[in-house]
């Protein structure tokens, strides 16, 4: 599905499935991350975004002109979770993450769900609760894949 054309800022954005080609661009935007530095650097020290995930998975892409990759989410039916969900560094405060959570709540509700968790990064819990998501838990740590608690959420599907 390609749909979202929104006005974000002054630029034409999109949001459209990903595809196998876009995987370099899209684990760039996940180990590039500023989000992930100091002691959340590990967690995505090699973590890649394969061709296998995103035919596997509901992976979509934001785009901006000339196709460029602004973000990205990916959604998983059963168990209903948010599994990914960046932003590129330069396009931070342009409301992409709000479009992805917009667009992702509709793919959501068209696949009949009521609810989509969300394992949070730690400083990314005050843009979930900003954007609707409701605080339900906390994931404890498992080490030595993640070495903090994380907050974990729902994002009510209605």
């Amino acid at each position: 599905m390609d749909s979202s054309i929104t006005r974000t800022g002054e630029q034409a954005v999109r949001v459209r499935r990903a595809t196998a080609r876009d995987a370099k661009r899209l684990t760039r935007i996940v180990r590039s991350s500023r989000a992930y530095e100091a002691p959340y650097a590990a967690m995505v020290d090699g973590y890649r975004v394969g061709p296998d995930y995103i035919e596997a998975h509901r992976v979509f892409v934001a785009v901006g002109p000339e196709d460029l990759a602004l973000g990205f989410y990916a959604l998983t039916l059963v168990p209903p979770e948010l599994d990914l969900m960046f932003v590129a560094d330069a396009a931070q405060g342009l409301g992409i993450g709000r479009l992805l959570v917009a667009h992702m709540k509709d793919e959501a509700r068209a696949a009949g769900l009521t609810s989509v968790r969300v394992v949070s990064h730690p400083p990314a819990e005050g843009f979930y609760l900003g954007v609707g998501a409701v605080r339900t838990g906390t994931e404890a740590a498992n080490p030595p894949a993640v070495m903090w608690d994380r907050p974990e959420l729902a994002f009510p599907i209605g």
